[in-house]
């Protein structure tokens, strides 16, 4: 009787935990997008953000040392409405491969996206694509505007930058894969539901994700 009181408490803590989980790299996201902003002269130009159709954060990206070169990484992203007024409620996403840049060992990498077209909103809207085949990509520029970027920075459909040891700069992410990540969907919502439905349809922002879309709204409110 005692094992299978003990099994049925951690069946029902499982779901909780995974839930906390979901909610910890949504506050985890907003601080990073934070603080990168108020690095002077060093946060993500102005005239990007206001560009941004998207926007995907993901704190705290992890090279996993067991497999030599692999990288995965777990975050959100949220597209403005189409009244181009505020953030969507966000959507969970996974990524892998690629190079992350600027990784030491087993270091912690912040990975933060600007999707600027809808071309490469709707990508990052499939269930997987990957940076530089399905969406030009392009290391993003740092400082208070872009009048210092590359031809190649302009026609890209998505700028990427990474923030190490508080280090925070432009890094290439091509050949990196994005894909949907039901299982933080779940914990989220509670209940099954795709990045589409939730970037596009009515979804209200939940509690947990209230501090992550008010950030994006402070820095890029485009009223």
């Amino acid at each position: 009787m005692k094992t299978l009181l003990i099994t049925m408490t951690l069946g029902c803590s499982i779901p909780v935990f995974a839930q906390k989980d979901a909610e910890q790299r949504l506050q985890a996201s907003a601080e990073v997008m934070n603080e990168i902003m108020e690095m002077p002269d060093r946060g993500i130009p102005q005239d990007l953000l206001a560009k941004a159709e998207c926007i995907v954060v993901i704190p705290n990206a992890k090279k996993a040392g067991f497999i030599v070169g692999a990288n995965y990484g777990r975050g959100f992203f949220s597209c403005r409405h189409a009244s181009d007024r505020g953030w969507s409620a966000p959507g969970a996403i996974r990524t892998e491969g690629g190079s992350f840049g600027f990784q030491i060992g087993g270091a912690e990498t912040d990975v933060v996206m600007l999707v600027l077209n809808r071309k490469g909103a709707n990508g990052l809207l499939s269930s997987k694509f990957t940076l530089g085949g399905d969406a030009s990509v392009a290391a993003g520029p740092v400082g208070r505007d872009s009048q210092a970027s590359t031809d190649a920075t302009f026609r890209a459909e998505i700028l990427t930058y990474s923030r190490q040891r508080g280090v925070f700069a432009g890094i290439s992410l091509a050949g990196a894969t994005i894909r949907e990540d039901d299982e933080a969907n779940r914990q989220l919502y509670g209940h099954d539901v795709k990045n589409r439905s939730i970037v596009e349809g009515p979804v209200p922002v939940p509690p947990a994700a209230q501090s992550f879309i008010a950030t994006l709204n402070k820095y890029s409110p485009r009223k």
